[in-house]
């Protein structure tokens, strides 16, 4: 697989492509957003991942200006803003996916799968499991057998953190920095009341994926094993 890279922090843009390549992609960057319309223009690329806050031209701008010059290529948003609003009008102008800052290298790998598949026309499941629930990634609701339940905004980045990485251990910070972005100063308490939601919903489901804290770090989704 071939990939654009359009990240201006450079330190980030070699770690990400480090990992790439361990995946048997072939990654070029660019560092800001001029140079990454121009090399995404004339590049035979299977995906761009792009950054919004870049120097010179913003991340939306150049998302746009490939659209509106005919690029088809698949592009994925990789962004510390993680507001639905963001979302939105990242996807409106033409990004095929969005994922926000900090992120799992295992939900990016996944990702790129996904759009590859679609590209080539497979069957795309919009869900993922943890037990006997799911979370649709495009509607914003959690599924256990025959019931179903919205999430709101906040609940669902939480919950696509858990669906996307069973089994791993969230710090306060990670959660808070992937529902809220960097530098809010939104407080560990407040998302404890968050999680407490997420957890109700879960039970009204009869969910059998235990959200449950680790002491003094954090929380991790996991489900019983089948036998």
């Amino acid at each position: 697989m071939k990939i654009l890279l359009v990240e201006d922090e450079v330190q980030m843009s070699e770690a990400i492509a480090s990992l790439l390549k361990k995946n048997q992609c072939l990654v070029e960057c660019a560092y800001d957003g001029d140079e990454g319309y121009r090399m995404g223009l004339v590049g035979d690329y299977d995906v761009i991942i792009m950054d919004i806050m870049l120097p010179v031209t913003d991340g939306y701008i150049v998302v746009k200006k490939l659209r509106n010059a005919g690029v088809t290529t698949p592009i994925i948003m990789l962004t510390a803003l993680s507001s639905v609003e963001d979302k939105v009008k990242g996807l409106d102008i033409g990004a095929d996916d969005y994922m926000t800052k900090p992120f799992s290298m295992d939900e990016l790998n996944a990702r790129l799968r996904a759009i590859t598949r679609r590209r080539r026309g497979d069957a795309v499941s919009n869900e993922l499991k943890v037990g006997n629930t799911s979370l649709n990634i495009k509607e914003y609701k959690l599924t256990c057998g025959n019931k179903t339940i919205a999430l709101s905004g906040k609940e669902y980045e939480l919950a696509l953190c858990f669906f996307s990485n069973p089994g791993a251990v969230f710090t306060k910070d990670e959660l808070i920095n992937k529902a809220w972005g960097f530098n809010c100063d939104f407080e560990s308490n407040n998302l404890e009341v968050y999680m407490s939601f997420l957890r109700k919903k879960l039970g009204f489901l009869g969910s059998d994926a235990a959200l449950t804290s680790v002491r003094g770090v954090g929380y991790k989704m996991s489900a019983p094993e089948r036998k």
